[in-house]
């Protein structure tokens, strides 16, 4: 009898530490930065695992929903700020292998309830044509400067490249004098427009309203 309880005592240890092995559940952080991070590593894996060819490169709206994180990151403040944005890139990087290796499927449906911009379907700009403007123009600066020179994305690019070329001399016209002010009131924007919805979908929206 003792042999045998031994034995089962052995089996059992063996199947929990092989359990142990397996991916582990993962929890949002409370750190802000560690936080969008977390969950812009989730939707990276997310987007990745959407995929037929996992090396092949994203869709441009897959990459606008990845890089958009970055983006609420930097907006939190109510003033977009590329300090931060550039530390949650730089932490989802850092946590990609991580997140790919624990159960990030769980975390999906808690990190579209603690961003809920990420899970708008239809965008709505900016009741004010100039701060809709604004926000428009800055967002499509904010995405090529993240994605230009990446295979793919060049014709989607141009047409917001077209738009704020269109659109600046009226805004510049409007905008305070000084460039602390007109910085500001740019960040501003963006940080509002961040809130709308996925950044390629908000910039359809755009090229549509003032293209």
């Amino acid at each position: 009898m003792t042999t045998r309880f031994s034995n089962l005592s052995t089996a059992t240890l063996a199947l929990l530490l092989l359990a142990s092995c397996g991916p582990k559940s993962l929890t949002l952080p409370d750190d802000p930065v560690e936080r969008v991070a977390t969950c812009g590593a989730v939707a990276a894996a997310s987007e990745r695992a959407a995929t037929t060819n996992i090396k092949a490169p994203l869709s441009f709206g897959a990459i606008g929903r990845v890089i958009h994180y970055p983006l609420l990151g930097g907006s939190a403040g109510g003033s977009f700020s590329s300090e931060t944005a550039a530390a949650v890139q730089e932490r989802m990087t850092a946590l990609q292998d991580k997140v790919i290796e624990s159960k990030w499927q769980e975390l999906v449906p808690v990190c579209k309830s603690a961003f809920p911009a990420t899970a708008i379907e239809k965008p709505v700009l900016p009741s004010n044509r100039f701060q809709a403007q604004l926000g428009c123009s800055e967002l499509g600066d904010f995405l090529r400067s993240a994605l230009e020179g990446q295979e793919g994305y060049a014709n989607e690019l141009g047409d917001y490249r077209d738009l704020g070329m269109k659109l600046e001399p009226a805004l510049a016209a409007e905008l305070p004098r000084s460039d602390a002010a007109a910085k500001e009131e740019r960040n501003k924007a963006l940080a509002t427009i961040a809130k709308a919805g996925p950044p390629v979908a908000v910039m359809r929206q755009c090229v549509d309203d003032f293209g």
